[in-house]
């Protein structure tokens, strides 16, 4: 995202301009992009440098880093847009490790013809998330695509953070005995998605939940510094993402589906769709996994939380060597809750 700081004869037309070749070549006008969308929105001490890079110190405990590729469709949609989900959702890969996350690295490819408003709109949004994170976006990189060669826009986000001593939270910590937690109700951000995308209308609006999750997570790891498991639900949602634990972990789950919270307008939607809320993705809950000892002094830090207060106790990891996920149904059967199968909601973040 480096560039040029110096001012230019004509700004960018914001409202009406649209993004060409030019402004991925290298040259001024790929400059003006940077200093008058970009810097703009990113500000900040690091930034403003203007450096390829950035260069911060590094601080007492493990890094931890991650990186995740934003392609959804629609780019806006109901609670959030492509670029505050670019920035939550590596948030969370960071803090899902216990990490405290740091900095943030942003990668743009631009579609020839695509609204610099709608980049302009976009960027603003990332820029405000996060601002509202206290997780600056200190480094980028801008490239440009032919028409018809991308989708708009895709965001690819990178994020570092710090784990503190003493912390140890891994997919592959699970212990037969353990208490399985959700922070709140599932499914609201496939919903708003794929409403969105199909126009369809509820009597109340379907908001994704994306949310950054690391103040969260900070709260739960001082109370109880020995969770064994975090994860985020995204893509395939929770029961692809308990799959993914129990295989991790070399243990089976049983759930109880009465226990698991969700929204009654979610609930519906997905009947009318025709799908499973286990396996619509997730933008800002978290799972976690910890002793059984541990269970009501997290449960009750969570419910604290503006972002838990619905949390809930939904099952617990068993010894199973098949590692499968099991959850009693509503009306006292059982089923087994497999991974996910196809792909029934694509471009969903």
């Amino acid at each position: 995202m480096s560039g040029s700081l110096s001012r230019y004869a004509q700004r960018l037309d914001l409202r009406s301009g649209t993004v060409d070749m030019t402004h991925g070549s290298g040259g001024r006008a790929m400059a003006q992009l940077v200093e008058e969308l970009f810097v703009n929105h990113f500000d900040n001490e690091l930034l403003r440098q203007g450096n390829d890079q950035a260069s911060f110190p590094v601080e007492q405990g493990r890094m931890v880093m991650s990186t995740d590729g934003h392609v959804i469709s629609p780019l806006f949609f109901p609670g959030g847009d492509i670029g505050s989900l670019a920035v939550h959702g590596t948030l969370n890969d960071v803090a899902m490790s216990g990490a405290r996350p740091l900095y943030l690295s942003a990668g743009f490819i631009l579609e020839e013809g695509f609204p610099l408003a709608d980049l302009d709109r976009i960027v603003a949004s990332m820029a405000d998330a996060s601002r509202k994170a206290g997780v600056p976006v200190v480094t980028g990189d801008t490239k440009v695509v032919e028409r018809g060669k991308g989708d708009g826009v895709f965001i690819t986000t990178t994020g570092v953070g710090v784990v503190p001593d003493g912390v140890n939270i891994s997919g592959d910590q699970a212990q037969p005995g353990d208490a399985i937690l959700l922070s709140g109700p599932i499914g609201n951000h496939g919903v708003a998605i794929m409403s969105s995308r199909e126009n369809l209308e509820f009597e109340t609006t379907i908001e994704s939940d994306s949310a950054a999750l690391h103040s969260l997570v900070a709260e739960m790891v001082t109370a109880a510094p020995q969770i064994h498991c975090l994860r985020d639900p995204t893509r395939g949602g929770l029961a692809t993402t308990l799959n993914e634990l129990a295989r991790q972990s070399g243990v089976g789950m049983s759930l109880g589906e009465a226990a698991i919270p969700m929204d009654e307008e979610v609930r519906a939607a997905c009947e009318l769709l025709g799908l499973d809320p286990l396996y619509v993705a997730n933008e800002g809950k978290l799972i976690c996994i910890c002793a059984a000892e541990d269970a009501n002094a997290l449960l009750e830090v969570m419910q604290a939380h503006p972002l838990g207060q619905r949390s809930a106790i939904i099952g617990e990891v068993v010894a199973d060597e098949q590692c499968l996920v099991q959850m009693e149904t509503r009306f006292g059967g059982s089923r087994v809750v497999d991974w996910l199968a196809g792909e029934p909601l694509p471009r969903i973040c």
